[in-house]
């Protein structure tokens, strides 16, 4: 039985809770939820990297990326999203920001599921991602 493997990159902080960043079984990576925060400074609580839902969006995608990256994967791997948005004003613009990032990926883009939530007060985009290497 293969084991389980949390991932944690060095931009993040120790989740708030008993979770991991990421986990890694085999070929599947589960990206937990990701805001739009900072690169982590030690010490410090973790800061959104601006009121926008620009600033947020691309940060947040980072911190996918940083996930992905350090469990191996990328977004070339991703096969399912999940966008967590707090207003439903933001859909269009989310989807030229998204649409933007991701002009350049050479494979088949991932199923997406967008729902609308609450989040901590000032967050406005949460991801999740589900990727299968190899």
């Amino acid at each position: 039985m293969t084991e389980k493997t949390a991932i944690t990159p060095p931009t993040h902080t120790t989740p708030p809770a008993k979770f991991s960043h990421g986990v890694r079984k085999g070929n599947i990576l589960q990206v937990a939820g990701q805001v739009g925060f900072l690169p982590a400074v030690p010490g410090q609580p973790p800061t959104p990297a601006g009121d926008s839902l620009r600033e947020q969006t691309l940060q947040t995608l980072a911190n996918v990326r940083a996930v992905l990256e350090e469990g191996g994967a990328s977004w070339e791997d991703v096969v399912m999203m999940r966008i967590y948005l707090t207003d439903t004003a933001h859909f269009a613009e989310f989807n030229e920001l998204y649409d933007a990032y991701f002009a350049d990926l050479k494979s088949v883009p991932a199923a997406r599921t967008t729902v609308y939530v609450g989040l901590p007060a000032g967050l406005l985009v949460e991801i999740d991602a589900l990727a299968v290497l190899g």
